[in-house]
């Protein structure tokens, strides 16, 4: 029996390491949109499956038993995907899903659906600070009289897409202090953020709370209809029972 855990994210490595701990057999897949990934602690594939059959060749060829999701809330494709082709086949899905940030009295946010409604809410000559990674930078395109910046882990392989934009590179964890410090200097206005959830990347809402900063949070999409867990611990249980 063999679990596919589909990762990227802090919590799949930490549910892969405790499986692997306790005797689980398991293979942890990686979509390789970062250059040097965290190490994962078991046995490890990078890269796309080619698609949906490409996925379901995968599964039949490693006899894989279940799979286990614990993608970016955001990675919507590849979850109902996974969860579609697993139904066909029969074979046991779980997707594990941190829940969502939640606004505080203290916190200036605006809800958007997604990334082009921020356009809507944010003046002309705002600073923008944006964390949402830079594959759906083009979204951001009617903001065309706003400075913004992108965060980003690995260096641009091109220039920013729009005249009035420039990359920032840097690699978490980032504090919440160095993130006021930052904030500061570059003179922000508006962050923009995707609402992952998980205590990894919240020290910038902090920050932005601290500041008094408006927060443009784009809202999750939907996902499928299946087996959930929110918690590491019931997707630990979860492997546990069909690993």
């Amino acid at each position: 029996m063999t679990i596919l855990i589909l990762s990227g994210t802090g919590e799949g490595r930490e549910i892969a390491a405790k499986l692997h701990q306790n005797a689980v057999s398991l293979i942890a897949s990686l979509a390789g949109a970062t250059r040097n990934p965290s190490d994962q602690a078991v046995q490890t594939r990078i890269g796309g499956f080619g698609g949906a059959s490409g996925f379901e060749t995968y599964l039949k060829g490693h006899e894989i038993t279940a799979v286990l999701d614990a993608t970016h809330p955001f990675a919507r494709d590849i979850s109902q995907r996974s969860h579609k082709i697993c139904t066909v086949l029969n074979i046991p899905y779980c997707l594990f899903a941190r829940p969502a940030w939640v606004a505080t009295e203290r916190d200036l946010w605006t809800s958007l659906a997604d990334e082009t409604e921020a356009a809507v809410h944010i003046k002309p000559s705002s600073t923008v600070f944006l964390a949402t990674g830079r594959k759906t930078l083009n979204k951001f395109e009617n903001l065309s009289n706003c400075r913004l910046i992108c965060r980003q882990i690995d260096p641009p392989d091109g220039l920013f897409p729009f005249p009035n934009g420039e990359f920032l590179i840097g690699r978490p964890p980032f504090s919440t202090a160095d993130e006021i410090a930052l904030f500061r200097q570059l003179e922000v206005d508006w962050l923009v953020v995707k609402n992952a959830g998980g205590t990894a990347s919240f020290s910038k809402l902090e920050a932005a709370r601290e500041l008094g900063l408006h927060v443009g949070m784009i809202e999750r999409p939907d996902m499928p209809d299946a087996k959930t867990v929110t918690t590491v611990k019931h997707a630990i249980e979860w492997g546990l029972t069909h690993g």
